[in-house]
């Protein structure tokens, strides 16, 4: 039988998900909905060598397991990238180098080795900027999100009279929203005044592109900055990141965004779109660890006018950084916003995960990821979608947009039977997803490791955790 060769251009080209399923699924003389369809998919997924490049927890591994329901010996379903991502294999081997180098050579280390502690970010920035559609010079990798973030809006956030607000979406993650509430007050402006938060329509649970581009060019002119998310944590909607900052700028905003859920999943092309500023965590798809070194961007058209308002000695040039005359030499771009030295055993993981994305294209992960993530869709559909005929049976609704193109990776689910009941007896079986308030399970299959079986053992999953809900729901109290 003849068939795809790999999840690449060929085949795929001009198909949609639904029918690259049912094309295969024809070939295999199968139904669309058979795990036939899923081991062929993943045994001609030509990147599925690098899930082998990550520890994946084994079910009994996890605490909430239950091992009369399910095997302890099998991996677990780990869908929860988004939140946070596995650990890669090589991070171990690299923190123990720097641990030896440490114990072996004690001071010497801040400039010998492979990653010289006092310069060990600047190693990998390369690749952090190729990931983001970026120039290495436009890339620091220092401090966490919120810190950054914090640094770029001093810099960026320049209120007037005229022009004082800042635009971000309604319900952004709460730590943008305190950080910009937080900008508004130390510049003596009244958030109430000067956040403006956009809705999405009544009855509608994402934003259109159309109604934030009529709201720039409604209220750009008292707009200082447009302030976005570049992928929206709870509904998983991917902005349209280009469009947004076209339009602001021509309003004459400032426009940034938090790529946190951006970066690693979606194709990013920050300096090609002329992104202002930019900052992102990489603990979650990039998978450096829990509180791992942050990202920031500023495109290199700001460097001669927008300057960092706090400075410290690691935004000093390292040429002459040593001079200690105490006469600051700033690092274009940037790199003039590092304030102290960063903690070289965080650079060590995130350096494990980088060399695995290297391995790759992001066009690649994202061919993959639009499939993944649209097996998910169609058999939760096909599955779970509410029946009629059915009133009483457990359905699921998914709240993320179904155009590939304004969604990552991740999936937000809603159920008709409470979400706690349905998460709690997911992780019984081994599952690894994420429940937010106040009804939606995010579930993100991650192309760097997840596999087209994991996402048809997790549908399954989810029919005897849905199974389980009913039947407590009937059981006598």
């Amino acid at each position: 039988m003849s068939g795809p060769t790999g999840l690449n251009k060929d085949i795929f080209t001009g198909s949609t998900p639904r029918e690259i399923f049912e094309r295969v699924s024809s070939d295999l003389g199968c139904a669309p909905k058979s795990v036939e369809v899923a081991s062929y998919l993943d045994k001609h997924d030509e990147l599925r060598h690098l899930r082998d490049m990550f520890l994946i927890p084994k079910v009994a591994e996890l605490p909430p397991s239950d091992l009369s329901l399910v095997d302890g010996a099998q991996d677990c379903l780990y869908l929860v990238g988004n939140s946070l991502g596995l650990q890669p294999k090589k991070a171990r081997s690299y923190i123990h180098e720097e641990l030896e180098k440490w114990a072996k050579t004690g001071v010497h280390g801040h400039v010998q080795g492979c990653r010289p502690w006092a310069w060990a970010e600047d190693t990998i920035e390369g690749l952090m900027a190729k990931i983001v559609g970026a120039k290495e010079e436009e890339v620091a990798l220092m401090n966490g999100l919120t810190v950054n973030l914090h640094l770029l809006l001093l810099s960026f956030y320049r209120p007037a009279s005229g022009r004082h607000k800042i635009l971000l979406e309604d319900k952004a993650f709460p730590s943008d929203h305190y950080a910009v509430e937080s900008q508004i007050r130390l510049r003596g402006y009244d958030p109430e005044q000067s956040m403006l938060l956009l809705c999405p329509r009544e009855g509608e649970e994402t934003l259109r592109t159309e109604d934030i581009l009529e709201m720039i060019e409604k209220e750009g002119d008292s707009i200082a900055v447009v302030m976005f998310s570049g992928v929206q944590y709870y509904t998983g909607q991917l902005f349209d990141m280009a469009a947004i900052t076209k339009a602001g700028q021509k309003k004459g905003c400032y426009v940034g965004f938090d790529c946190a859920h951006a970066v690693g999943n979606a194709e990013l092309k920050l300096h090609d779109w002329g992104v202002d500023f930019a900052c992102w965590c990489t603990y979650k798809y990039l998978n450096s660890g829990a509180g791992g070194i942050a990202g920031a961007f500023i495109h290199e058209k700001n460097t001669d006018t927008v300057k960092p308002s706090l400075t410290g000695w690691w935004g000093h040039d390292l040429k002459t950084r040593f001079k200690m005359d105490n006469v600051m030499d700033l690092i274009p771009g940037v790199g003039g916003y590092r304030l102290s030295n960063q903690p070289f055993l965080l650079v060590c993981p995130l350096q494990a995960s980088l060399e695995v994305f290297s391995m790759t294209s992001m066009s690649a992960l994202r061919r993959k990821s639009v499939l993944l993530s649209g097996y998910l869709e169609f058999l939760v559909q096909h599955f779970y979608t509410k029946d009629d005929a059915r009133p009483r049976a457990p359905s699921v609704r998914i709240l993320t947009p179904s155009d590939p193109r304004a969604r990552g990776c991740q999936l937000s689910l809603c159920f008709s039977v409470p979400i706690r009941d349905v998460f709690q007896e997911l992780e019984k079986r081994g599952v690894a997803c994420d429940m937010r308030e106040p009804n939606v399970l995010r579930v993100a299959p991650v192309p760097l490791y997840n596999s087209f079986t994991d996402v048809h053992r997790f549908v399954s999953m989810l029919g005897e955790a849905l199974a389980a809900c009913d039947h407590l729901k009937q059981s006598p109290k």
